[in-house]
C-alpha cells in the first residue's frame, strides 16, 4: 500500500480551510463564556488573543516552507532542537490538542442541533461525529470543498448577527460599563486562544497542497486576519445588545444574541451553527490524522498510522483513531473544559515551535519565506505570557 497523499489544494480552498476550522472552533460556543470572564471587554479580550497568535503565525509560515510536510510541528521541533524524542511529545500533544478540541466543537455544535432535533445529546453526538469521519476518509478534496461550503454559510451567519447587535438598543452593560476586572480578562484572553486555533492546522495539509512555498504562508495569515475581524465584529455586537450576565449563561449565545437584538426566532442560526461545527469538526479530524500519519513515518510503533488508501489516498488508520477518540472525548467532557485543555496544549506548543525556528534560523538564516529575526522571539514572549495568565487564572 503507498503511503503518499495527494496534492490537489490550493490558496483558495486551504484558506477555506483555515477560515473554517477557525471559526468553527470557537465563536459560536465560547462567546458566552468569554463575556462572563470578561464583560465588556470580550472584545479585547478576542483581539489580544489574536495579537499574541500573530508572532506565531509567522514562526509557522517561515518554517511551512523549510519543512512542507504533513506533521509539520514535528518536523519544526525535530530539526529545531535535534530531538527526535521531543518532536515525538510534541507531535502527541497536537494529536492530544486536535482530538480534544475537535471534540469540545463537537460537544458544542450538538448543544445547537439539539434546538432543532429531538434527539438526546450523546446519540447526536454519535452520529454527527462518524458522519465527519466518513467524509474525512473519502478523501482530502471532497473533503476541503464540503468545509468550504459550509465556511461560506458560517461567515454569512456571522455577518448578519453582527448587523443585527449593531442595529438593536444598547443594554445597561453597554451604556454602563463595568471596570475591567483584570484577572478575568487574563482568564478570557486564554480562553479566546482557542478560537484562533487553526491556522497552525493549515501546514499540516502541506503534502497535499500545490506549490506549498507560496500558498502555505499566505493562508496562513489571510485565514488568521480574516477571522480576527469576524470575532471582533460578533463580539462587540454582542457586548453592545446583550446583558452579559444573561449572555455568559447561555449555551447557544449567538442564538440568543439574534433574538434579543430581533425578537425573532433564531432557529436560522442555530442550523447555521451546526454547519459552523461540523465544519470545525471534519477541519480537526482531517488535520489531526495527517500529524498520526507523519508521526508514524519517524516512530516505529506508530508506523501503522503511515498509511494512505491506494484509492482515496486519505490517512485512513489514521482518521479512524482520530474521530473515535474524538467522539469518546465529547461525550465525556463539558465545553469549557475541553477548550481549556485545549489552549494549554496550544500554547506549550506554539512556545516550542518558536523556540524551534529561533535555533534553525541561527543555523541555515536562508528560507523561502523569511520573516525577521525578532518575530519568534516576539511568539515566544507572547505565548508565555498567555500561558502563565491561563495557569494564574484557570489553575
Amino acid at each position: 500500500m503507498p503511503a503518499k497523499l495527494k496534492r490537489r489544494l490550493g490558496l483558495g480552498l486551504l484558506t477555506a480551510y483555515g477560515v473554517g476550522v477557525i471559526v468553527g472552533a470557537g465563536i459560536y460556543v465560547l462567546v458566552g463564556a468569554v463575556i462572563g470572564l470578561s464583560g465588556i471587554w470580550a472584545p479585547l479580550a478576542f483581539l489580544m488573543a489574536g495579537l499574541v497568535a500573530v508572532p506565531s503565525a509567522l514562526s509557522y509560515a517561515e518554517l511551512a516552507t523549510r519543512m512542507p510536510e504533513a506533521a509539520g510541528e514535528v518536523a519544526f521541533v525535530e530539526r529545531g532542537f535535534n530531538s527526535t524524542a521531543i518532536g515525538l511529545a510534541v507531535g502527541l500533544a497536537i494529536v492530544l490538542m486536535g482530538t480534544i478540541s475537535g471534540a469540545a466543537v463537537l460537544r458544542g455544535g450538538v448543544g445547537y442541533l439539539g434546538a432543532l432535533v429531538p434527539v438526546a445529546e450523546p446519540w447526536l453526538i454519535l452520529a454527527m461525529g462518524l458522519g465527519l469521519v466518513a467524509i474525512a476518509l473519502v478523501g482530502v478534496l471532497e473533503s476541503m470543498v464540503f468545509a468550504a461550503v459550509l465556511t461560506a454559510i458560517e461567515v454569512a451567519g456571522l455577518l448578519v448577527v453582527a448587523g443585527a447587535g449593531f442595529l438593536a438598543e444598547p443594554v445597561t452593560d453597554w451604556t454602563m460599563p463595568a471596570a475591567p476586572h483584570w484577572p478575568g480578562v487574563a482568564a478570557a484572553i486564554s480562553l479566546c486562544f482557542f478560537a484562533f486555533i487553526g491556522f497552525d492546522n493549515i501546514e499540516n495539509m502541506a503534502e497535499e497542497v500545490r506549490d506549498p512555498a507560496r500558498t502555505l504562508p499566505r493562508a496562513i495569515l489571510l485565514s488568521l486576519v480574516i477571522t480576527a475581524v469576524l470575532y471582533g465584529a460578533v463580539s462587540l455586537a454582542a457586548v453592545r445588545a446583550v446583558p452579559h450576565a444573561l449572555v455568559a449563561q447561555s449555551e447557544r449565545p449567538l442564538a440568543l444574541l439574534w433574538e434579543t437584538a430581533t425578537g425573532r426566532s433564531a432557529v436560522f442560526l442555530s442550523a447555521i451553527a451546526v454547519a459552523a461545527a461540523t465544519n470545525g469538526v471534519l477541519a480537526q479530524i482531517v488535520m489531526t490524522a495527517r500529524v498520526l500519519f507523519g508521526l508514524g513515518r519517524r516512530v516505529g510503533w506508530l508506523r501503522p498510522f503511515h498509511h494512505a488508501h491506494p484509492r482515496f489516498g486519505t490517512p485512513v488508520r489514521a482518521t479512524l483513531l482520530v474521530g473515535a477518540g474524538l467522539i469518546g472525548a465529547a461525550l465525556a467532557l463539558p465545553v469549557v473544559a475541553l477548550a481549556e485543555a485545549t489552549s494549554a496544549v496550544l500554547l506549550t506548543v506554539f512556545l516550542m515551535v518558536n523556540v524551534a525556528l529561533i535555533l534553525i534560523k541561527r543555523r541555515a538564516p536562508d528560507a523561502p519565506f523569511r520573516v525577521p529575526v525578532f518575530v519568534p522571539w516576539v511568539g515566544l514572549f507572547a505565548a508565555g505570557a498567555a500561558l502563565a495568565a491561563a495557569a494564574g487564572a484557570f489553575g
